[in-house]
This record gives C-alpha cells, structure tokens and sequence, in this order.
C-alpha cells in the first residue's frame, strides 16, 4: 500500500512548538504548515471576519501539497521565527491548498495576472479587509519577503484609500466574464470545414515536429491536444495531425517524464526533449493519459502504447489507490529533501544492481558516468523501440523484452528501500473521474477484465462518499466530504458515467449521469451567457463568481459539459440538450479557432458538429460480446447503446433481434440504415456518411 499523507513533522518539533488552527485540517498541504509559527487560518469565515472587524490586510498563500518550491519557500520563510511575527502581526495569515479550493485560486490568480505578474504556485495574495485583492506575486525568497511584508503593512497603515481604490478597480476586473474578456460577443452556431481547418492549422504552427509536443521547454503532456489530434485525423484523414500524436505520444513515452521502471508520468518535462521532469505525479495527468495512450492505441496498434497504458494503470494502481476504492491525489516531486531523489541513479549504484547485465541497461536507458542531470545523476530513459534496439543490438526482442521485465522489477527493489516521496492522500471527485474514464477507456480498447473491476469499484465509492442526494462534493479525506462539488467534478463524472453505460450497457449509469446533468443545468448555468458558472449557486459567495472556458491541463469545465449535452441530447432524445451545447460552443468558436492550444477539449467537440453523430444500437442475446469487439475501435463520434432484453432508452426502442441474432442498427438524425449482424458490416456503413 501506498505510505498515507505526507510525512509529519518530527515528533520532537511537536512538543517544541504550538500547533495552529490547520492542525484540524484534512488536506496534506495545510497539515505540512500546522506547525509553523506563522498564525495560519484555513479559508474561511473565522478568517476574513478577524480582518473586517480589525481593518487589517489579509495574506492568502496559495499552493498545493507537491510543490516543490512551495516547500522551499515554507521552509526559508513561514518555519522562521522572526518572519512570522511580521506575518502575524500586521496581517491576517490564510493558506489555502488549491486543489481542495480552485475556486479561490481562480480568482486570486485572475487577480496577479491582471497585475502583470506571471501566476504559478506558491501563489501570495494581499487582499483588504474585505478579501479585495492588491498586490499578489509568486515564490519570494526571505529577505525579499520581510521587505515586502514591511512595506504592505506600512502602505495599509498610511496609504490605506489608495491600497482600497486599487483593490476595486481589481476586483471590477475579476467581476468581468470570460466573454468579455476575450472579446467574444454574440457569434452563430455555424461550424464548419474552413474555420475547422484553419483550427488545425493555427495548432500545427506550434508543433515540435522533432521531439513533439508544442513550442519549446517547459513541455506539458496536455492530453486534451493530443486526443483532439486523433478526432481530427479520424474526421479529415490528415496523416500530419497523426503523426505529431505519435511523435509526442512516443517521446514521452521514452522520455525522463515516463517513469520507466514503476510506470507513470511526471507532471511536465522542464526541457524539450522530455528528459528532466518536474518529478511530482499527479493522478489527473495520469487518468488522461491512459485514455490518450489507449485511443492511440485503437489508432494506430502500436505496441509501446498499451504497454504504457498497462504500466500507468498498474501505477496508480499500486501507489494512488485507496482501500475503500478511490484514488488520491499526487505523490511529490522531493525527498529527503531532494527533488527526484526516489527516482534517479548514479552509475555505480546501477553496477551493484544490474551485475553482468549493466552494460546492455545502460545502452538501453542511456546511462552514463558524468550522469544526465544534476549531481552525476541518472534519469532513466530510451531513444528508441525495443524492435529497433534489439535489432541494433543483435538482440532477440522476446528475451529483451525479458530482460527489460527484469531490470524493472529489480529498479523497483532498490526504490522500495528507498525513502518514499510525500503522498497527498486527499480524494478529489474530478481528478477521480478522469482516472475512472481512463479505466473505462481502457477497458474498451483492451478488454482487460481488472480494468473494469477497477473502474467499477472507483464509480461505486464515488457516488457513495462524494455524493449526497442531489448534491456532490469535491473532497473526501478520514471518512469525510466537506466542500461542495464544482462544475469540473459534475461534468467529469458526467463524462465518466457515460462512457462507463457505453463499456457495460448498465443503464443505472446513465441515468446518474442525466440526473447529474439536470442539477447542473439549475444550479450552475447562466442564462444571460448561455454558459455554467464554476460554482453551484447554493455554494459560499465570493467577491466573484467565475465561469471557466480555457483548456488546460485539465480541460474546462464548460467544455466538458458542453460536450456530455452533445452525447446525452442523443441518448435520451433531449433537443434542449443539444440547443445549449450548440450555444456554448457557438459563444467561444473564434477564440477556439484562433487559439485552439488552449481550447483544444472545445476543438474536440467542434468535430461533433461537423458530421451527424452515429447512434449505434445492439440487441440481441450477443450484445455485450458485438459491444466488446465494436469498442476495440476508435469510434469517436458515436453513441453506442445495447441490450439483450428490452430497455427504455429512446434509441433501443422499436430495436428488436432479427432472425434471433444480436443486431446492429446503425443511424443518424434517427434515420437508420439497414439492420446488420456483424462489426464488419457495421462499421462499412459508419464510413459511408
């Protein structure tokens, strides 16, 4: 089992110093600073009404428990004494882990945008007595610090008009909607091949057609790219949107970001090639990536990319998996201090560990004595296939592919002595439901019983713990779910359960996800902007209510809704459905076609609009075996429904066997072509539309 929380701090440093109010905390981030002398409160009422009634200037420090310079600056700063009387005495003192909280980080990292600063974690906000933002920066070594501090507590003391006027005209700013912010006024909902194309071809322009990926160092996987790339190869045939998904989708896979003996990828990549990663391992990364590396796989049969499906699932598996069934949130990038200490190797280490076999491991992961990275360190990594390596190595490739097993399972060994780095063991419900999407997806391309085993057992506890009649929550830790649910966890489970009906024709799915769905529609969406707010609307009142449209590392949470409504309008014959997702896109389209990088999840449902999405009907005694083999492949824009008995699904009435066998009705726009009994034939109608 996976070593639970991060570690505490030593027991000697309990009985020396007081514990603060975070001590009753159940995030990892806030328990590593309840023993700062730093005054530290949680987000919440008790804080912000201390800094109204006493007029003082509030500090919200924002970060998340694998951030390493989140760590460097706790240590040099909020563990020192003398900076934390500062601290306490001119300002109320809030640290916030914003993965427990992305709404308040949202907003205060609006806020240092607007104020020309280059966000990033740790993030450090000033805000006035009524939560109004100032002044905001990123990490700032101590003396830095202390200067900075001095200087806000002497301007709130003497300049306190000025610091309030700034702090309205920023939280005017933070008032504004995404809409208008970008300019995106009142737009149709025509979508179409041109604008599609020239989508494609602003993308293009960044690629790195070399290493992969887009641009240059610092490189993040950005799995929404990557699976917009394969729907645009699957819609227009273009071998060049292909090709920069296998690129990338390879060199990560051989790169430092891939751990190469334990499975799974590092959070990015701090060069270009992919070597050196920012060792920390997030579990919504990781989910993405498995249903990316398995849809490449469906693609395109290419061996590396199941075993790194295998490989990231047996990770989190092994090290992110709760015993109730849920999986945390990250393991960091340091320790005993050091960043990528767990992982890397010096030479001499690796020639006790490998005996007469080092020199072929060295070759085929590229060490060497000066090292690759710091220290005279090695990071694990390869160049290139193992067909091609064995053949370049007179090996033959199944006893490499042997010898590999071993060496990974004798790095493994050696790692399991090793001091593990900090585990965050808090349960968030979006970064879950993209991992049980990606068991989903993988379950569907390969079939692998203990995926689905898996994926069900995570659904299970999911809707059991973070959900509460209508209502969902964001975070589970010690038996407990505390914040209400944000639109990224409903439309992430949305999306999860729907792909988890399409693997098992098990309509209870479906039908959460359309209950789901319905709550969202009353409690989040604004009419005004035909989009969904970020925050329920029974959910605390902050100084502003955000909607988020941008595609990041996690796609946004309007774009996955708008995307759910698409396939749901169609599985249960909702039009309204359809009429919002065609209004969310249509609201955000030129910006999706000008910068489709940051848009890509939007992109993704652009192709949906582009050709009527096939519903795909099986009936018959055989329904989950035509299922199991129709799945295996990449059917992007499609609905699949199914039954061996009767159903009251809209698409699977009036469907019935023909001649006694499992049938196939293929349709479109609820116009159906002939009925078919095998996958072959089914798929040849598939193409023709």
């Amino acid at each position: 089992m996976p070593n639970i929380g991060t570690p505490e701090p030593d027991p000697k440093q309990k009985t020396m110093k007081k514990a603060n109010r975070l001590i009753q905390e159940s995030s990892p981030y806030l328990l590593q600073h309840a023993y700062n002398p730093v005054d530290w409160f949680p987000w919440g009422e008790e804080a912000l009404n201390k800094a109204r009634t006493e007029n003082k200037p509030i500090l919200v420090s924002i970060g998340y428990a694998a951030c390493h310079w989140c760590h460097v600056m706790e240590h040099q700063s909020f563990e020192e004494e003398r900076i934390a009387e500062v601290m306490n005495e001119h300002f109320v003192c809030i640290k916030v882990d914003r993965e427990e909280r992305p709404d308040v980080d949202q907003i205060y990292m609006d806020a240092v945008h607007a104020m020309g600063v280059q966000g990033g974690w740790p993030l450090n906000v000033f805000l006035n007595s009524a939560a109004k933002p100032f002044y905001g920066g990123t990490y700032f070594p101590p003396q830095q610090w202390v200067k900075i501090l001095q200087n806000i507590a002497e301007a709130y003391r003497n300049h306190h008009d000025e610091l309030n006027n700034s702090a309205e005209q920023f939280a005017e700013h933070l008032n504004l909607s995404e809409l208008q912010k970008y300019g995106l006024k009142e737009s149709a909902a025509d979508f179409n091949e041109a604008d599609f194309r020239q989508l494609f071809a602003n993308l293009s322009g960044r690629f790195d057609k070399v290493r992969g990926g887009l641009g240059q160092a610092p490189k993040f996987p950005m799995p929404v790219n990557y699976a917009f790339l394969l729907r645009y190869y699957h819609h227009t045939e273009q071998a060049a949107a292909l090709d920069q998904t296998v690129l990338t989708l390879q060199e990560m896979a051989y790169g430092g970001i891939y751990d190469q003996a334990g499975g799974g990828f590092a959070r990015y990549s701090v060069d270009a090639d992919w070597l050196v990663p920012h060792f920390e391992k997030m579990l919504y990364d990781n989910g993405q990536l498995v249903s990316l590396y398995a849809e490449a796989y469906a693609v395109t049969q290419n061996p590396l990319f199941k075993e790194v499906v295998y490989e990231t699932i047996g990770f989190v598996q092994r090290e992110l998996m709760s015993p109730e069934g849920g999986f945390y949130s990250s393991l960091d990038a340091d320790s005993e201090g050091e960043e990528g200490k767990f992982y890397v190797f010096k030479k001499e280490e690796l020639q006790e560990i490998l005996g007469r076999e080092e020199t072929l491991f060295y070759q085929y992961y590229n060490i060497t004595n000066e090292g690759n990275w710091e220290h005279g360190v090695n990071i694990l990594h390869r160049k290139t296939s193992d067909e091609e390596f064995a053949r370049n190595h007179n090996q033959d490739l199944a006893e490499l592919k042997h010898k590999v097993a071993g060496w990974k399972a004798k790095i493994m060994a050696v790692r399991e002595n090793r001091v593990r780095p900090g585990l965050d063991d808090k349960i968030l419900l979006s970064w879950n439901a993209l991992m049980l999407k990606g068991l989903a997806d993988a379950y569907r391309v390969f079939g692998d019983q203990a995926f689905l085993d898996l994926a069900l057992h995570n659904a299970g506890f999911l809707l059991q713990h973070l959900r509460q009649g209508e209502h969902l929550f964001h975070n589970y830790k010690n038996g407990k779910a505390t914040i209400p649910g944000f639109l990224e966890d409903y439309a992430l489970l949305i999306k999860a359960l729907i792909t988890l009906y399409e693997i098992t024709f098990e309509e209870n799915w479906l039908t959460e996800a359309k209950k789901l769905t319905d709550y969202v529609i009353r409690n989040f969406y604004d009419e005004t902007e035909a989009l969904f707010f970020f925050t329920d609307q029974t959910s605390e009142k902050l100084i502003a209510r955000k909607k988020e449209i941008m595609d990041n590392v996690i796609p946004a949470s309007n774009s996955v809704m708008a995307t759910n409504l698409h396939f749901l309008s169609l599985l249960f014959d909702q039009p309204r459905y359809l009429e919002l997702s065609d209004t969310m896109l249509a609201k955000v389209k030129p910006l999706v076609v000008k910068e489709p990088s940051h848009l890509a999840n939007w992109a993704s449902l652009y192709s949906l609009k582009l050709k009527p999405t096939a519903e795909i009907a099986l009936v018959g005694p055989q329904a989950d075996t035509v299922r199991q083999e129709l799945s295996r492949h990449f059917l992007p824009n499609a609905v699949l429904v199914g039954t061996t008995t009767d159903s009251d699904l809209p698409l699977l009435q009036d469907r019935e066997p023909q001649n006694g066998q499992t049938t196939i009705y293929v349709c479109y726009n609820k116009a159906c072509q002939l009925p078919v009994h095998t996958v072959e034939e089914a798929l040849a109608q598939l193409e023709q539309i």
